[in-house]
């Protein structure tokens, strides 16, 4: 014999009347499952491909436990994987309002903001696992930390730039901490206070020179930036009749959130540890700085005279529409725009035509792999360089005192 089914609002409430009802509202309002408005999910969806960096921590995680080819994985998930998806999805010529709320934002925000502990996690769990365990051999344990580098700098530096970009403190902070878990705090420093200054112009390192091959920029940037950001650093204090030692410098910050992080490596996995981490952070750099290498190649601003230059316009950066590419980069591609609106959100970036801005004719996890090789890579850009100056400054015969990078360019130069 089935039992009764029982009337719980009947039987659980007090014996009133009013009160019998009250509790049986009661009852109806705690089963009901909150809806999901259409446009809260077309929010959702649209964010959602953007989490594709999310990938690479079960890669990391199959690579750790095997070793062998496994640890193949990241660089062909980062360049590989993401370069035949620009080939299908093709290109993304829509722009959104630039006005829409932030509340609007907020799948696009969270992936950034959730990325540092992700991050944290992966690179010292990765660090944790080689010391607790012996099957990978010293190669190996490279190998697998090479990898992470590759998501530190494809993913980690690219969400510290977005982060870095916006006044919240919260996201800032977290900016911080992602460049010191790649060593490369001073980036912060020098971006915004160098990069976007000058950019185009001698006065920036990280605008490649045309005909510079990668590798002469690379060790250039290393060598140069840290100081430029130094001495940005202490000129802003300056005016502010603040002596460069003082506490409020961000060097200061960023030696201690750096010397934390190689505490915490030694800690776990002694100086092996030491090795590896600062190994994944030169990987990080390697990557960050072959994608400033494409950003602005062979791109300069018309020098005014008296040591002036013309305002940073759209066609100052190379741009790129590729679909999946900016689906792992948040949009990082389309250059054009953040360096003409640069505190504007990565969902809300805009694309441009050829006619306003310079187009990359593939994604940077391509063009990167092609920079590699300076003599192709050359011999692929240099002609789409004289291309955009023809276009945008026909007037300018002369261009050997862009070339020949003096600094300041010489009056007349334009």
């Amino acid at each position: 014999m089935p039992w009764p089914r029982r009337n719980w609002a009947r039987d659980a409430a007090p014996v009133g009347g009013c009160q019998r009802a009250r509790f049986a509202l009661f009852l109806a309002h705690s089963q009901r499952v909150p809806s999901v408005t259409p446009d809260q999910f077309r929010r959702f969806s649209a964010a959602m491909p953007f989490w594709a960096s999310m990938g690479f921590v079960p890669l990391i995680v199959i690579a750790a436990a095997y070793g062998g080819w496994w640890l193949l994985l990241m660089p062909l998930y980062g360049w590989g994987v993401f370069t035949a998806m620009d080939f299908v999805t093709g290109l993304n010529l829509d722009n959104p309002d630039t006005q829409t709320p932030l509340k609007d934002l907020f799948w696009y925000r969270a992936i950034t903001l959730v990325w540092f502990p992700v991050q944290f996690a992966v690179i010292f769990g990765a660090l944790w696992w080689i010391a607790a365990t012996d099957h990978l051999h010293w190669f190996e344990e490279l190998s697998l930390m090479f990898g992470v580098g590759v998501m530190s700098g494809v993913i980690g530096i690219v969400y510290s730039h977005e982060l870095m970009h916006q006044k919240p403190k919260l996201e800032r902070w977290l900016g911080d901490l992602l460049l010191a878990s790649v060593l490369y705090s001073h980036f912060r420093s020098e971006h915004l206070q160098v990069h976007h200054r000058y950019v185009g112009t001698p006065r920036d390192p990280v605008t490649a020179r045309m005909g510079e091959g990668f590798q002469a920029y690379f060790w250039r940037v290393l060598r140069d930036c840290p100081g430029s950001a130094l001495r940005a650093e202490a000129a802003m204090l300056a005016r502010k009749g603040v002596s460069a030692w003082h506490w409020s410098n961000p060097f200061w910050r960023y030696a201690a959130l750096q010397g934390g992080m190689l505490a915490l490596a030694f800690s776990i996995a002694g100086w092996w540890g030491v090795v590896l981490f600062a190994w994944q952070a030169l990987i990080a750099i390697w990557q960050l700085e072959l994608t400033n290498y494409i950003e602005h190649y062979g791109l300069t601003r018309r020098y005014l005279g008296d040591g002036k230059y013309e305002p940073v316009r759209p066609h100052h950066s190379w741009n790129a529409s590729h679909k999946a590419s900016n689906w792992l980069m948040i949009n990082l591609q389309r250059h054009s725009d953040h360096h003409f609106k640069p505190d504007r959100r990565f969902p809300l970036l805009q694309t441009y035509a050829r006619e306003d801005a310079p187009q990359l004719p593939y994604g940077y996890p391509a063009l990167t792999t092609l920079a590699m090789v300076p003599p192709l890579w050359r011999r692929f850009m240099d002609p789409k360089v004289r291309a955009w100056r023809r276009q945008f400054y026909p007037d300018i015969e002369d261009w050997s005192p862009y070339d020949r990078h003096a600094t300041p360019w010489p009056k007349g130069a334009a």
